[in-house]
């Protein structure tokens, strides 16, 4: 089922997405050839990136909540099958809360994300970590220094390689939790699909599913 996203509340995590205001922790991820074999993973700071970078890494990251709203980002609520032990939804949960860092979490997403997903091309699968401090606002919407709640979240985006190992625009990817009246939605995941004619419906279907194997 999906639901209406917000444009302002995608512009408000988009508009930090910037070298000087970015809370990014993490990236992470895997180069993926065209038999589907993952072919090598990195994980690390995102803060002692190079300032290119950080720039590079941050564009792919941004695409996701910055695309067109409706169109090419639909959220979609996780059916209530969906949130059990085995369940997509539970592993996102959990790479969310490790902050990226446990390997054996980001070994099982890479190689589920590989063995569904549908390409004859070389690709790369980049997930971000991020923690905002939402900063909270006063009735006639001037923000106040206080801090409402952290949104802790995660942006996946798969990306066909125009080089060696050098990713180009994302194809397709997520936001999970969705970010909903400036709060998280841990029911919610927004799904992106940069052709929306021809999406890669595997993953969406991946991400909602009852059981991951």
């Amino acid at each position: 089922m999906t639901i209406k996203i917000n444009r302002e509340d995608m512009l408000e995590l988009t508009r930090r997405m910037t070298p000087s205001r970015t809370s990014f922790t993490r990236i992470a991820g895997c180069y993926v050839d065209e038999d589907a074999y993952i072919e090598g993973t990195f994980n690390t700071n995102f803060l002692k990136l190079s300032p290119s970078e950080k720039q590079k890494n941050l564009m792919i990251a941004k695409a996701i909540p910055f695309s067109d709203t409706n169109q090419n980002l639909k959220e979609y609520i996780f059916p209530e099958n969906a949130q059990g032990k085995d369940s997509m939804w539970r592993l996102l949960c959990g790479i969310k809360s490790c902050g990226l860092k446990n390997d054996a979490l980001m070994e099982t997403f890479y190689e589920l994300i590989s063995g569904c997903y549908q390409t004859d091309q070389e690709y790369a699968v980049f997930i971000f970590h991020d923690c905002y401090d939402i900063p909270a606002k006063a009735s006639d919407k001037e923000r106040l220094w206080e801090s409402e709640e952290v949104f802790e979240y995660l942006i996946c985006a798969i990306c066909p390689l125009a080089g060696e190992y050098e990713p180009g625009a994302p194809e397709c990817g997520f936001l999970f939790p969705s970010f909903r009246d400036r709060s998280g939605d841990p029911n919610r995941i927004a799904v992106f699909q940069k052709d929306s004619q021809k999406p890669h419906d595997e993953i969406r279907e991946l991400l909602l599913s009852e059981r991951v194997e």
